[in-house]
């Protein structure tokens, strides 16, 4: 199915200052970089973004990067792990109105798995970028995208998702996603 930019949310989840050490360095890099290319998008298409926090008052708030790359999007606090178990999240996904979500966040295995788990049951498409996604280790990380498909996720790429949006070359808004890739 093709995104359309006027359906699509995006939506990070519990990129957090406490829990970042703890990520396989290489799943936690690579999902910064794509982190901040999809916060750039946001503002170059016009798609609007959630931001979750797992209890903060523990696991702290979201990492630098996010807030900046995110900048004006208020983090939602929550202490269950699905993100539509949290009241004021399953609102603002549902006060966004749109049909399709691109996750990403951490863990893989918990909080993005059971999130992307709880949007399908509830009807929506849900695009997970596999690199922008992490978890402690590797098979986590693994089995946290085996779950998410079998669940009736796509499993896909920043790159994939942003080209898919612009649909076509020759816009301003291409060639300024051209350059994020880069």
């Amino acid at each position: 199915m093709k995104l359309e930019v006027s359906q699509t949310l995006f939506l990070v989840v519990d990129v957090q200052e406490r829990l970042a050490p703890a990520m396989h360095p290489e799943l936690f890099g690579p999902m910064l970089d794509n982190l901040g290319r999809l916060g750039a998008a946001t503002k170059i298409l016009d798609v609007p973004a959630i931001v979750s926090e797992q209890y903060p008052k523990g696991l702290g708030a979201s990492v630098e990067l996010v807030k900046t790359a995110f900048e004006g999007v208020e983090a939602i606090d929550k202490t269950s792990f699905s993100v539509l178990g949290e009241p004021r999240l399953e609102a603002a996904v549902k006060a966004a109105g749109r049909k399709t979500v691109v996750l990403s966040g951490m863990e893989t295995h918990i909080c993005v798995y059971q999130t992307a788990r709880d949007l399908v049951d509830a009807g929506y498409a849900v695009h997970v970028l596999a690199d922008a996604v992490a978890s402690r280790t590797h098979k986590n990380y693994d089995v946290g995208l085996g779950l998410m498909e079998k669940a009736g996720a796509t499993i896909t790429s920043t790159e994939t998702v942003l080209f898919d949006l612009l649909g076509a070359a020759g816009s301003d808004a291409f060639k300024a996603i051209s350059k994020l890739i880069r």
